[in-house]
């Protein structure tokens, strides 16, 4: 499910996750990090993960780091933006 509207925020952070900036952190909620420093705004980060648009790229033990990547949803919602 994906949230509705996104805000510039969110979009902000699927562009980051794009363009191979992001990782996730394993965890009952995962946290988002942009180019090594942790995100300001995780309830949004946790909110994207959690509507499947980001994902880890592997299972990682918990406590972990991995990158992040966009799903196929994730990227439609990227796609359709641009076209806006």
């Amino acid at each position: 499910m994906t949230p509705t509207p996104l805000n510039g925020r969110a979009l902000t952070l699927l562009r980051a996750v794009a363009a191979g900036r992001a990782e996730l952190g394993a965890g009952s909620e995962p946290d988002l990090r942009i180019d090594g420093l942790l995100c300001s705004v995780q309830p949004t980060a946790h909110a994207l993960t959690h509507a499947g648009l980001v994902r880890p790229v592997r299972a990682v033990a918990p406590g972990q780091w991995v990158p992040a990547e966009l799903t196929a949803a994730g990227a439609q919602v990227l796609e359709l933006d641009s076209a806006a």
